[in-house]
């Protein structure tokens, strides 16, 4: 059987900040070609001053330019606005304003390539709506040692503190949070916000109504407040002048995978998708494109050919504009294998929190590999199986997203699954295009690219280490141990140390290997008589 490998390189993490092209006139990234980052006075220059508004004034803005959230959900700003303003009416008490400029995901970098070069754009949407809303402080969030330095530089050319002050009377104040993909969920962050981890509450609750402090709470992303800046500068009919008239203005979004440069693209809606594709150099020749990021979906080649970049041209061909991720991949990868290391990752990123997170989306992952590895239909069924038992049971999005993608995998690529599951498998390689990122040094005092591996000349099947860290081993039918081949995210480090000093008979063990993939990696011995 032909299961899918990573002989060749890896796709290392993007850069935080990008390169950066426009298709037509910028609203954006105006100004981008005079300085790498728009201080104050710059920033000032390009844009022009911004007039307050009053908060229904602010709201009919957000309606008549048909703004939707720009973090993936895309729910209308203009219902969120109304919804804090009267909870905030209702219960006699001042809002707060959250800036989720923190991206988890690696193939995301829109916002912070925003907040690294224009952060003034998003403070001022997000000012605008404070100011609207009568709020009593606002809170940026941040995952990325460059975007918090631009966003205390900016505070400080602005003179917002954390202090309240004289002529605003609106106190600043930044929130780091991890780079994890449940990190950067609304009620992570908000509870990141409270003084919690960054991790959702197992409950949910809505932000309008109970958010930080337990204040009515305005949260949207980054690009969402930048967008109701430029609205608020161009007015409607000038706004609605780019684009398509459904959904007005222009789009960020971050293209990577089999690309020749990484970049993020500032383009007007309804743009061809295969237009924004060339840009960054994808091959002439695709299997499929990733749209909307690691929680979006796949659409084949024929649809990427015909579909725009528009949620409703995107959601026709089964895709997502989503976080605005694109990632196509060309003819030379397996895309299932492709799909397969995303899905492992998935699984790793859970807040372990609940059972369809950590137990479900390991399951999911180990079943994609079965069907991979040449388990035939039973084991395509076993997979829907457990895939549609994960959806719609957990304590946060996490489950829904990671199952949407994997599920669309099987839905885009039917000639590669049918090879798999009827045949030898599709004869590719998977050379490993999608970007993940490796165990980060910073946070895990570890070196890069960390993963774990058996010795089987020793491994007796105990299966204790399946129990420490399920998100990265599970036991196969024959009850030895599979492990997911993708790197140990950092927050996972203790307990896999955990799992290699629990394993009895020494055959578990955690090899670095170098971010070039070398092959004869270093192995990392540790010492399993450590308790």
């Amino acid at each position: 059987m032909n299961v899918p490998t990573a002989p060749g390189p890896r796709n290392s993490p993007l850069p935080d900040v990008p390169s950066v092209v426009t298709v037509g006139l910028p609203h954006l990234t105006k100004g981008f070609d005079l300085a790498a980052r728009l201080d104050l006075g710059t920033h000032l220059h390009v844009h022009g001053p911004l007039a307050p508004v009053t908060g229904e004034q602010l709201a009919s803005l957000a309606a008549d330019i048909s703004l939707l959230g720009r973090g993936g959900a895309g729910f209308p700003f203009a219902r969120k606005l109304r919804a804090v303003a009267d909870a905030a009416a209702r219960r006699g008490t001042r809002p707060v304003v959250v800036v989720n400029a923190g991206e988890g995901e690696p193939a995301c970098r829109k916002d912070t390539v925003l907040v690294n070069r224009a952060p003034h754009l998003v403070l001022d949407g997000a000012l605008l709506a404070a100011e609207a809303l009568g709020a009593r402080s606002l809170i940026v969030a941040v995952t990325r040692d460059s975007t918090e330095a631009s966003v205390r530089d900016a505070f400080a050319e602005r003179g917002l503190t954390d202090r309240r002050i004289r002529n605003r009377g609106i106190r600043a104040r930044i929130v780091r949070t991890p780079e994890r993909m449940v990190s950067g969920e609304a009620s992570a962050v908000i509870r990141a916000a409270n003084g919690g981890p960054a991790l959702p509450p197992g409950r949910r609750e809505r932000a309008a109504e109970s958010g930080v402090d337990g204040a009515p709470t305005l949260l949207s992303n980054a690009e969402t407040y930048a967008q109701l800046a430029v609205g608020a500068r161009l007015g409607p009919p000038r706004y609605a002048r780019t684009g398509v008239a459904d959904e007005p203005g222009t789009v960020l979004l971050t293209v990577s995978g089999a690309v020749a440069l990484p970049l993020v693209v500032e383009a007007p809606s309804g743009v061809p998708l295969g237009y924004v594709l060339r840009l960054a150099g994808a091959p002439p020749l695709l299997q499929g494109v990733l749209t909307g990021g690691y929680h979006g979906s796949w659409i084949d080649a024929y649809a990427a050919h015909d579909a725009a970049v528009s949620r409703a041209s995107l959601a026709f061909f089964g895709g997502a504009l989503g976080a605005g991720a694109l990632l196509p991949v060309g003819t030379d990868t397996c895309p299932l294998g492709e799909s397969l290391r995303v899905a492992h990752w998935l699984a790793a990123e859970t807040a372990g929190q609940c059972g369809p997170c950590k137990l479900g989306l390991p399951a999911a992952a180990g079943g994609l590999s079965d069907v991979l590895g040449g388990g035939g239909q039973a084991a395509l069924e076993s997979l829907r199986e457990i895939a549609q038992g994960a959806y719609g049971r957990g304590a946060c999005k996490h489950p829904d997203g990671s199952v949407r993608f994997l599920l669309s995998a099987l839905n885009a690529f039917t000639d590669d699954l049918a090879a798999h599951v009827l045949g030898g498998g599709c004869g590719r390689p998977t050379t490993g295009v999608l970007p993940l990122p490796g165990a980060s040094p910073r946070e895990s005092g570890v070196p890069n690219e960390e993963k774990l591996a058996v010795d089987w000349t020793l491994c007796q099947g105990h299966g204790l280490c399946a129990d420490v860290v399920p998100e990265l081993i599970r036991l196969g039918h024959d009850g030895f141990p599979t492990l997911a081949d993708v790197s140990v995210p950092a927050h996972l480090v203790p307990r896999a140390q955990r799992a290699v000093r629990r394993c009895p008979a020494l055959a578990l063990r955690i090899e670095q290997t170098s971010a070039r993939h070398t092959t004869a990696p270093a192995v990392r011995a540790l010492d399993r008589r450590r308790g």
